[in-house]
């Protein structure tokens, strides 16, 4: 096996990342990340920023986040401790899964990735507590060209494992989906 094996998800354009884990009396190293090895992806994906996140309690829900058509990025999640249902919504309106979304159990440890392309919204569910995870994000995170989708839309219908809470003010204010949402056009 190569340092890192990607396999398409259900959704055109996702893809679980499986990173190999070399152990010896020591602990174990693994490479998160390899542009080269990323290229099938599609599109060259240069890491422009890295952010880390810890959410406190189980059941904790942070999402759905998206960039618009002006400031387009993609995102490599991996968890760091603890567990998470990661979920990557497709926003772009000429895609055969517009609107679909798909989630990946991603748990520390466990040498999965999620690879999430330009024009997905993503969030979590938190299924520990003390939850972390890394980003790695193709492009600066540009705050006049962010959305955010409901996650309790029934338009959307996502079966979050647990309850969801603690959602943030500005999480909790997205709006639902309606017959106008004009998706983001790359």
């Amino acid at each position: 096996m190569s340092e890192i094996r990607i396999s398409a998800l259900p959704l055109q354009g996702l893809f679980s990342v499986q990173h190999k884990r070399h152990e010896d009396q020591r602990g174990h190293f693994a490479r998160l990340f390899c542009e080269g090895s990323l290229s099938a992806f599609g599109e060259p994906f240069h890491i422009r920023q890295i952010n880390q996140s810890c959410t406190r309690e189980r059941g904790s829900v942070r999402g759905l986040h998206y960039q618009n058509a002006q400031a387009p990025e993609a995102k490599l999640i991996t968890c760091l401790r603890g567990e998470v249902w990661d979920v990557a919504v497709d926003l772009r309106p000429d895609s055969a899964t517009f609107l679909q979304w798909h989630a990946e159990h991603l748990r520390a440890g466990d040498g999965r990735s999620l690879l999430i392309p330009a024009g997905f919204a993503h969030g979590f569910q938190t299924l520990s507590d003390d939850a972390e995870l890394l980003y790695l994000h193709s492009a600066d995170y540009a705050p006049d060209h962010e959305g955010g989708l409901s996650v309790l839309d029934p338009r959307l219908a996502i079966a979050w494992p647990e309850p969801v809470k603690n959602l943030s003010t500005r999480d909790a204010a997205h709006p639902w989906l309606d017959d106008h949402f004009p998706g983001v056009r790359l």
